[in-house]
């Protein structure tokens, strides 16, 4: 093997690294921004909820926003165990118990 097809040998595998690697990160990235929005529509009621736990307001989120919001949230998990997305099944069945939870602490103190 001589030295020109060593060298290009060499810079086809670094390449194909780092268009590995781009690839890679991108998923990474979309993923992570499609975890962060499903955490944060499940955080829409909390601090309301909260307000109400600790006496701050007496007003309730509005019924439609949270019914349009746990749809919203019903066809995300549908969609997430039909991609078989662990991450996101987990996030959003998450998201459902500790709403419920707050939502108990709320109604039936």
């Amino acid at each position: 093997m001589n030295y020109k097809t060593y060298y290009t040998s060499i810079k086809t595998f670094f390449a194909k690294l780092w268009l590995d690697f781009k690839l890679s990160i991108r998923q990474v990235s979309i993923d992570g921004i499609g975890w962060t929005a499903l955490i944060a529509l499940h955080a829409v009621t909390v601090p309301s909820l909260f307000g109400l736990m600790t006496g701050l307001t007496d007003n309730t989120p509005s019924i439609d926003m949270v019914i349009i919001l746990w749809s919203a949230m019903a066809l995300f998990y549908i969609k997430s165990i039909l991609e078989k997305n662990v991450v996101s099944v987990v996030i959003i069945g998450l998201g459902f118990v500790m709403q419920s939870i707050l939502m108990a602490l709320v109604f039936f103190k």
